[in-house]
């Protein structure tokens, strides 16, 4: 089961040994600043780029009414949150993600990049090319967030149970009165038993995740600097020794899918 739209789950993290971390750009002989650090999770920072990335494969809008600073104030407690679920999980340790389950979740954001850019738009290895990784990283990052949902279902869905009496409670109380305000046959509970049944644990199980994002907030060392002035933000700077460095590391990136919609 996944709990909440998978395709909202990519953001991406490329650095490298090379990296040097709060080095003046203006004083780095021979660096390129690479990018700007805006949050680091227990050592592990969160770029710039990475909520660029977001938005440049089309897995986070900005909402009607929405200001840039709220949206990306909103996008980067969702990576926070995700990347600290990936720290967890990367303790727990699970076993390796079945191919097949990896080629479908690859194919279901093609499908939704392709409805989304339309006729004419750019290809999905264009835009994964654009933004610095390829397909063996995407595969990487797709099995990442396939973890993530082994674990919430491994260790959080089996506290969550949906009773018979619970059912009949949202059949009574929400959806037949919602269905009669539109002027609407309620159909026979029969009918609707599962469909209440997987919307009610779906629910409470998005509860317990937050509950347990909650506490492994509480827990960890988390520094943000979205607020700060631009001028103050950490920089990252790449320093390369050639040509050819520079090409490779720009082509080693490693992905860290986060982002989960609401």
């Amino acid at each position: 089961m996944i709990v909440r739209p998978f395709l909202l789950a990519l953001a991406l993290l490329c650095l490298s040994t090379s990296t040097i971390v709060g080095e003046d750009p203006k004083t780095s002989e021979g660096g390129a600043l690479a990018d700007r650090i805006l949050a680091v999770v227990d050592e592990d920072p969160i770029l710039d780029s990475d909520l660029k990335q977001v938005v440049a494969l089309g897995l986070a809008e900005q909402q009607e009414g929405e200001s840039h600073d709220g949206f990306q104030r909103r996008l980067l407690n969702r990576l926070i949150d995700i990347r600290l679920r990936y720290h967890e999980v990367d303790r727990f340790g699970f076993e390796a993600v079945p191919a097949s389950e990896i080629d479908f979740r690859v194919e279901e954001m093609e499908e939704t990049f392709a409805a989304k850019e339309g006729v004419g738009g750019q290809t999905f290895d264009q835009r994964l090319s654009e933004i610095g990784i390829d397909r063996v990283t995407l595969r990487e990052i797709v099995a990442r967030q396939l973890l993530v949902n082994a674990y919430v279902e491994e260790r959080l869905g089996a506290r969550v149970f949906v009773s018979l009496a619970d059912i009949r409670d949202h059949y009574d109380n929400d959806l037949t009165p919602k269905m009669e305000q539109r002027q609407q046959e309620p159909p026979p509970l029969a009918t609707v038993r599962e469909w209440i049944r997987d919307t009610l644990r779906e629910q409470r199980l998005n509860e317990e995740i937050d509950s347990w994002t909650q506490k492994l907030r509480e827990g960890a060392d988390i520094l943000d600097y979205l607020d700060s002035d631009h001028a103050e933000l950490p920089p990252v700077i790449h320093t390369f020794d050639t040509p050819a460095a520079e090409s490779q590391q720009r082509n080693s990136c490693s992905g860290a899918p986060v982002l989960e919609p609401n």
